[in-house]
C-alpha cells in the first residue's frame, strides 16, 4: 500500500453530495480506502455515514463504519472488499445523513445562543440522528435556562439564517478567539487549513462536520433534560422534531 495516497473528502465542501464514483486505492482486511468519498468519517462528536459501494458489475457492499487514518478515509464493508484499482460508486444513506446534518447545525445554534447570552464555553458533546447532548461550563445553570434557550434556538431556526463554509490558514484561524468555542482546542496539530462553519449573523466556528444550508432546515428544537456533571460542567440533552 502506497503511503502517499489520500482521500478527497467531498463532504467538507458539499454536504449535499450523496454519491460519487471513486477508485479503491488501498485494501486491508474488510476495509477499503477510496481516492474520493462522500462518506463522513466519525469525528467531532458526529457519527460516520452508512451506505453502499457498488462496482461496475453490480456487486454491492454495505458500508458499516468509516474512519479517517492519516490522509485516507477507510470504509469498512460487510463482505470481502473489492481489490485496489476497482471503480465503485459510493452512495450514502441520505435520510440518516440529513438527520445528522440537522442535528449538528442545531448544536451550533445552541452554542451560538449560549455564547451570545452568557459567554459560556462548550466542554464536550455527542450526537445521534435528531438527538444530542452538549456540556457547558455553567456553575450553576441560570434560572429559567431551558425555557429561555428553547425560545432563542427556535427563533434562530425560524430566522432561516444562511450557513456558509470557508477555509482559513491555521495561523489566521487560531488568531481569532471567536472560532474556538470549546474549552480545549481540539484541532489536530497537523491540520494546516481550518474549515470554518458560519451561521451568518449568529455563530462562526472551526468545525469539520456536515451541516444543512440554512437554519430553517433544522426543525423544532426541544431540551429534554439538563444535568449536572460536576462543578462547572452542565449537560443539555436535546431532540429535534420535524417542523
Amino acid at each position: 500500500m502506497s503511503t502517499d495516497q489520500s482521500t478527497d473528502q467531498i463532504y467538507l465542501r458539499d454536504a449535499y453530495e450523496q454519491a460519487v464514483e471513486a477508485t479503491v486505492v488501498a485494501v486491508r482486511d474488510d476495509a477499503v480506502a477510496l481516492d474520493q468519498t462522500v462518506f463522513y468519517a466519525t469525528g467531532g462528536g458526529q457519527p460516520h455515514d452508512t451506505g453502499t459501494l457498488i462496482d461496475q458489475h453490480g456487486n454491492t457492499w454495505q458500508v458499516r463504519n468509516v474512519r479517517k487514518e492519516g490522509d485516507l478515509i477507510w470504509h469498512w464493508v460487510d463482505s470481502e472488499p473489492p481489490p485496489a484499482g476497482t471503480t465503485v460508486t459510493g452512495t450514502i444513506d441520505w435520510d440518516r445523513r440529513l438527520r445528522l446534518m440537522r442535528t449538528h447545525t442545531a448544536l451550533h445554534i445552541l452554542c451560538g445562543v449560549i455564547w451570545n447570552e452568557w459567554g459560556v464555553l462548550v466542554t464536550g458533546g455527542n450526537m445521534e440522528p435528531l438527538s444530542a447532548r452538549m456540556d457547558f461550563e455553567f456553575s450553576p445553570l441560570p434560572e429559567g435556562f431551558a425555557a429561555r434557550v428553547t425560545e432563542l434556538v427556535n427563533a434562530e431556526i425560524a430566522a432561516d439564517r444562511t450557513i456558509e463554509v470557508s477555509f482559513l490558514e491555521r495561523e489566521i484561524a487560531l488568531a481569532d478567539p471567536e472560532l474556538i468555542r470549546t474549552k480545549v482546542n481540539l484541532i489536530p496539530e497537523w491540520v494546516t487549513d481550518i474549515r470554518v462553519v458560519d451561521i451568518v449573523g449568529l455563530d462562526r466556528q472551526a468545525d469539520g462536520g456536515t451541516h444543512v444550508a440554512s437554519t430553517g432546515a433544522v426543525g423544532r428544537f426541544e431540551i429534554t433534560k439538563t444535568e449536572s456533571k460536576g462543578k462547572g460542567n452542565k449537560r443539555v440533552r436535546m431532540v429535534l422534531h420535524d417542523a
